[in-house]
């Protein structure tokens, strides 16, 4: 059967806790699912949820290597599946068939979705400029920033919007394009791969970075980029890091990703995370208090995608359970999400962190020197130690040159009471730990 074929090869993707949690709890819904569309029945909301999340797209592009069509897919629980004689296939899912146009888009990923800050304010403004003139402002766009920061939002947002003024949307991993390519060589289909890529009027192309010493599929994509480019078409790439920083890129495509208009995505800042959980939260129908909402922004480091993931599993815990989301049960259900994040933080990348970001060497702050600036970060450095890896006081006033653990409480002390007072020094603790926290 088609659908087992597809789970096995989703399953040597992945790891076998993962497969056999999810994926292995999936049933395919033949008399549901059409070429342009597959369906999958999920025992409950949180495994339904998390393929979704995590799998929806991979499982899209594996139908496509084996069928050469690219399915929405649906996952769905037993309740919401028709079984009335008349209609096997249930409204909303014909209703989707319908709608679909070029290529997988998410549609919540949009620019009223996206939330804005000092960290992504220039990317954002381009992808919106681009994607109301296509081909015409900035061409190529290229869009770069580590993981899980907004970038594949930004560029399913632009697809979303042009498409729905009428243009052919092309959006592809450069994994999925470089499998395309493989698949139609060996096939010796290679027409129906140009017509594919070459023949719409904007191409997305996620995770370019992965070009890297793929000699062959940098040959048929430099092809590519310039006869879109050429006829005036619309080109935007995004990348773990701008174009001359990727290792084993042929210089011919540097060259072509720098043509536009480069825009990076930086670390969010405390407050566009609150946003953005609180965006979340809005457009799920997900009820979080202040409290919870703080709790996640600054534990769970900078990926957004880890954090919106993170309240998704929340809360269907909680739906699962038929219990309110408070703050002891969110930290019950993300302590081992956050007991990951914290394993293997080393007192040195502490001290790193804190003198890059408060311009202070990693030796001051070891030192007994007693300058203003100086005592505050040793303080925070103690702080975030403590907090943050399993060392005891003794340990502690040891590594930072104290006389022993008295010096050590004393600076948590006058730590805590900053915090309880001054919320401006709060949130300044909040974004070190949180940058301690993201190792990326």
């Amino acid at each position: 059967m088609l659908a087992d074929d597809i789970l096995e090869l989703l399953k040597s993707e992945i790891s076998e806790q993962e497969y056999t949690r999810y994926i292995k709890q999936l049933q395919y819904h033949e008399k549901a699912s059409r070429d342009d569309l597959r369906v999958f029945i999920a025992p409950n909301i949180l495994i339904s949820n998390w393929v979704k999340t995590k799998y929806a797209s991979k499982l899209a592009h594996l139908f496509e290597i084996k069928t050469g069509k690219k399915p929405n897919i649906k996952i769905m629980l037993k309740d919401q599946i028709s079984t009335t004689r008349k209609k096997t296939v249930p409204i909303e899912l014909n209703e989707l068939s319908k709608s679909t146009k070029n290529t997988i888009l998410n549609p919540s990923y949009t620019f009223n979705s996206f939330v804005v800050g000092n960290s992504n304010q220039y990317a954002y403004t381009a992808a919106k400029s681009i994607s109301q003139k296509p081909g015409i402002i900035y061409n190529p766009v290229f869009i770069y920033g580590p993981t899980g920061l907004g970038k594949t939002h930004l560029i399913h947002a632009i697809g979303n919007y042009v498409q729905e003024q009428g243009k052919s949307v092309i959006y592809a991993t450069i994994e999925q394009f470089m499998n395309d390519f493989t698949y139609n060589i060996k096939n010796q289909t290679m027409e129906r791969f140009r017509e594919k890529y070459r023949s719409c009027d904007v191409l997305l192309i996620d995770d370019t970075q992965f070009l890297s010493n793929k000699i062959q599929t940098q040959e048929e994509f430099f092809h590519t980029f310039n006869e879109l480019h050429s006829a005036g078409k619309q080109i935007v790439l995004t990348s773990d890091k701008p174009p001359k920083m990727i290792n084993g890129l042929e210089e011919r495509l540097k060259s072509r990703f720098e043509w536009g208009l480069i825009a990076d995505i930086s670390l969010p800042e405390l407050e566009t995370k609150i946003a953005i959980i609180n965006k979340k939260c809005e457009l799920d129908g997900i009820d979080l208090n202040s409290d919870i909402v703080q709790y996640i922004a600054t534990n769970m480091g900078d990926n957004i995608r880890e954090i919106e993931s993170a309240i998704i599993n929340l809360n269907a815990y909680a739906s699962l359970m038929r219990q309110d989301i408070t703050l002891e049960f969110a930290k019950n259900v993300m302590k081992e999400q956050i007991k990951e994040r914290r394993n293997n933080i080393s007192l040195e990348h502490i001290i790193e962190i804190i003198s890059k970001e408060l311009n202070i060497k990693p030796s001051e702050i070891k030192s007994k020197k007693r300058s203003k600036n100086i005592v505050e970060a040793r303080r925070i450095g103690i702080y975030l130690a403590r907090t943050l890896t399993p060392n005891s006081m003794p340990s502690l006033a040891s590594f930072f040159g104290m006389k022993d653990h008295t010096a050590v409480s004393h600076n948590m002390k006058k730590i805590n009471e900053l915090i309880d007072t001054n919320e401006m020094f709060k949130l300044k603790i909040d974004e070190l730990k949180n940058k301690v926290l993201s190792k990326e």
